[in-house]
């Protein structure tokens, strides 16, 4: 590979036309469809796999947290890697990887193999999403950059909408190997088709140095800290000397991440950038926000095969309707955004995250499946209101030459909190489910009249014995915990998105909202 030097000027391609534009803007939105798609597509899969492999649901549900754990120390090196391999090579190698990522894990026999093809997948993910916004744009005039961001964000919303639906299916129909399988023909086919249109539009690269110590310290504490979370419940959490252990290797390699990157002259993560306001406060905002809503996409599907008893492909297409809203309002952000305040679309869509939220933790066991899609249905409007509104925000004001910077650091904190937020999610729900049952089984003792008539009841009715029919009240008992439990998280949920729109205040209003958003996106 030659290396070109930085002083030579580049000149970028002139835009794609006609087959060759057509081709290249489905190859490339296939492959980030594909992506985004494996971030959810596994979510109503958990019971199933749990179950092929003999580990509990929470065991199950570090197939998620792998993910997008490795997926998030991956994206801050995008940069980097561009600059030594080439956009296009780059975004090809990746693609390939992450089939050959995708075949593993379908041929994983047991869970810790799957883990770590998982971890393989999340890593070489990392750049696929931030290059392909590259290529999008560079592939059209500037006069029609707002299309090729309408249609990145097509892609994006509908992927993980379409994930749950598409994986319970799959997984009801075939076997849950085949959630990863069908990446490989996707992944085949995008990579072909790419290199074919782009390999002679390759971008300049130049050998920079990488910040060693510094990639070792983030992939250190973000390792150390997603497994406490993982493991934390199964272990007791700070009784166990293992946590013990992974919390004090998270917090002291996370302090001397932060020392050594604020101190450094090529930072891996430029974590200077939070003394922007604007930056501070749109990507806390995003990715508290974005914790708070992917733990809760995870849980709500477990809930409803396990307590419900819905099927896989029901639990999917109960939550796929949050794509229509979200398909038909996302077109419309992007033409009013330029003439409004985003700060005011980002506030409305924390208060229809948490008016949905509210709607769920009035659920109870006999719940229609009307009224779990109707919360999911009125979802899209928020989600489609998230994403562009506080991106914009958080890179507004910035310089040309450190927006790739900012985007690679905030797109790390928010699918980290994906990750923190559904071992959060998992665990919180298992705890209030065991202070539920622990105070409904103090009303069920022997010298209860409700419990004794109960049984009397269920026995003359069902003609079971006394064992069989406690065995039924317990599990009605747990039953009924669970739900009460998830209820508690999505209240707590309603409430912390009411409490963090303040940090969307804290930022300055935009001007230029458009033309921020596009320079953002096209310095990916």
């Amino acid at each position: 590979m030659a290396t070109t030097s930085a002083a030579k000027p580049y000149t970028p391609p002139p835009p794609l036309k006609g087959a060759n534009l057509l081709l290249a803007s489905f190859a490339v939105s296939l492959a980030v469809f594909m992506n985004i798609l494996d971030t959810s597509i596994a979510n109503v899969a958990i019971p199933t796999i749990s179950g092929d492999m003999g580990v509990s649901v929470d065991e199950g549900t570090w197939v998620i947290t792998s993910f997008a754990a490795a997926n998030a120390i991956s994206i801050p090196l995008t940069g980097w890697l561009t600059q030594r391999i080439g956009q296009v090579r780059l975004f090809v190698s990746s693609i390939i990887l992450f089939v050959i990522a995708s075949w593993l894990c379908g041929l994983a026999p047991t869970l810790p193999i799957l883990l770590a093809a998982r971890v393989m997948q999340g890593l070489v993910a990392g750049p696929m999403v931030p290059l392909s916004q590259a290529l999008l744009l560079g592939s059209y005039p500037k006069s029609r950059a707002s299309f090729a961001l309408a249609l990145w964000a097509m892609t994006a919303v509908v992927a993980p909408v379409a994930g749950p639906a598409l994986g319970g299916w799959i997984t009801d129909s075939y076997k849950w190997p085949w959630i990863f399988y069908i990446n490989i023909p996707v992944g085949l086919l995008a990579s072909g088709i790419t290199w074919s249109i782009y390999r002679s539009r390759e971008t300049p690269t130049i050998k920079l140095p990488i910040d060693k110590l510094g990639l070792a310290l983030l992939v250190t504490w973000v390792a150390s800290l997603q497994i406490m979370l993982d493991k934390g419940k199964d272990l007791d959490w700070f009784a166990s000397p293992t946590i013990m252990i992974l919390g004090i290797v998270a917090a002291i390699s996370f302090a001397y991440f932060l020392i050594w990157e604020l101190n450094n002259d090529h930072p891996v993560v430029d974590l200077r950038l939070f003394t922007r306001r604007n930056f501070a406060g749109g990507t806390l905002a995003i990715s508290i926000g974005y914790g708070v809503f992917f733990g809760n996409l995870v849980l709500l599907p477990q809930w409803m095969q396990q307590y419900l008893g819905y099927r896989s492909i029901d639990a999917g297409l109960s939550t796929a309707p949050i794509g229509i809203f979200a398909i038909l309002v996302t077109p419309f952000v992007g033409k009013f955004l330029p003439r409004s305040d985003a700060r005011w679309m980002a506030t409305a869509a924390f208060f229809g995250f948490a008016l949905v939220f509210y709607l769920r933790s009035r659920y109870n066991l006999q719940v229609d499946q009307w009224s779990v899609i109707l919360p999911t249905l009125i979802q899209g409007i928020p989600m489609a209101l998230f994403f562009v509104p506080l991106t914009v925000i958080l890179l507004s004001g910035l310089p040309p030459e450190r927006i790739p910077a900012a985007a690679g650091l905030s797109n790390f904190v928010r699918v980290f909190c994906g990750a923190v937020g559904t071992s959060v999610a998992t665990t919180a729900w298992n705890n209030r489910s065991i202070v539920h049952h622990a105070q409904l089984t103090e009303h069920a003792t022997v010298y209860s009249p409700a419990l004794q008539q109960s049984i009397r009841d269920i026995s003359g009715t069902l003609g079971l014995n006394q064992g069989q029919t406690l065995g039924m009240i317990e599990r009605n008992l747990s039953a009924q915990a669970a739900m009460l439990g998830i209820n508690d998280i999505f209240w707590i949920s309603a409430v912390i998105f009411i409490v963090i729109i303040p940090l969307i205040w804290i930022t300055k209003p935009i001007k230029h909202a458009a033309s921020s958003a596009e320079a953002s996106m096209s310095a990916h």
